[in-house]
């Protein structure tokens, strides 16, 4: 199901805003990502960070990786910390991960 026109412009401006420089094949899948029925009744803001977070995660680091080798979710979450902000560096976010915080 599609979100209603007004959260997709929602949707849509936080993520120009949090990633100006994000491939538009990336930004494509969180954006589909961060409209999903999951997150509807989260702020848009916030949804959106959630989907850009875990589409990076899955897709651009070893998170899969480390899964599969046996670690536990929170484990490998924390090990690609690093390897998630260099993406979120490269694509210019004005958001990072942040080792102690444990709300993503």
């Amino acid at each position: 199901m599609k979100a209603p026109t007004n959260r997709r412009r929602a949707i849509a401006k936080a993520l120009t805003a949090l990633l100006p420089l994000a491939p538009y094949a990336d930004m494509e899948k969180i954006r589909a990502e961060a409209g999903r029925a999951h997150l509807h009744n989260l702020p848009p803001t916030i949804a959106v960070w959630l989907a850009i977070i875990a589409h990076i995660r899955h897709a651009h680091t070893d998170y899969e990786k480390l899964l599969a080798d046996g670690y536990d979710r929170d484990s490998a979450r924390f090990f690609v910390i690093e390897q998630t902000n260099i993406v979120l560096t490269r694509w210019r976010a004005t958001r990072f991960l942040d080792a102690d915080d444990e709300s993503e």
